[in-house]
């Protein structure tokens, strides 16, 4: 479970101070899938890059998985976040030079997983996400469609329990849209927990429930009554 607490992060320079998430109370239960909605500059990107472990609080409290992270260093959280968390970035944050592959294996070379099994799980998850049959291919070669799925593949190998998704959809078109958020649907039901930000009602619907921000505050919760598969 994720838990906060007065969750607030400040951003600040010599003239300016910025409030970008505020007194921002918010539980997510181990399993979920929760969406996170409003407009530009609303500070959805801030509390998701906190929950992830990517930020660190200005004020508040959190708790990642029973574990409080809120006061802890850089180094920690890192070393936390490292394997348990996975992120999905809308702008795919590939690494041109390498091959699909290549770019799906960069989590578990991190995590020192010997090249068998790296090789292994790598070859798993392209064929579960059906690019396969492009490992050998350099991002420039691929559709945005195709890119989202190995920045997935790349988010997902290290089966994290922790999946954020920052406007997922954002730079594809509906079709591949629908497809990128049924997988995530796919593999939130296999049990990991999804947090996703988004401007799409119709991605927003796909998850558990949906909080609303503005001003860097949460206005209102709901709980979606069906998801697509």
């Amino acid at each position: 479970m994720l838990q906060a607490r007065g969750l607030t992060r400040i951003y600040r320079t010599d003239e300016v101070e910025t409030t970008a998430v505020r007194q921002v109370d918010l539980t997510v239960e181990d399993g979920e899938f929760l969406s996170v909605m409003g407009p530009s500059g609303c500070g959805k990107s801030t509390l998701l890059n906190l929950l992830g472990l990517l930020d660190a609080p200005t004020s508040g409290e959190y708790d990642f998985f029973e574990q409080r992270v809120s006061g802890r260093s850089e180094r920690y959280l890192s070393r936390l976040r490292k394997g348990a968390v996975g992120f999905i970035f809308q702008d795919f944050n590939l690494m041109d030079e390498l091959t699909v592959a290549e770019n799906v294996a960069l989590p578990l070379l991190y995590l020192r997983v010997p090249a068998t099994e790296r090789r292994r799980r790598v070859d798993e998850v392209l064929e579960r996400l059906d690019i396969a049959h492009r490992s050998r291919h350099v991002p420039g070669q691929l559709s945005g469609g195709q890119q989202q799925r190995v920045a997935i593949g790349r988010a997902v190998v290290m089966r994290p329990r922790l999946i954020v998704a920052d406007e997922p959809t954002g730079n594809l078109d509906t079709a591949q849209g629908e497809s990128i958020m049924g997988l995530l649907n796919e593999l939130n039901r296999d049990g990991a927990t999804v947090v996703m930000v988004t401007h799409s009602a119709d991605c927003a619907a796909y998850a558990d429930r949906i909080v609303h921000l503005l001003d860097g505050e949460i206005t209102r919760q709901e709980t979606t009554t069906s998801r697509d598969a």
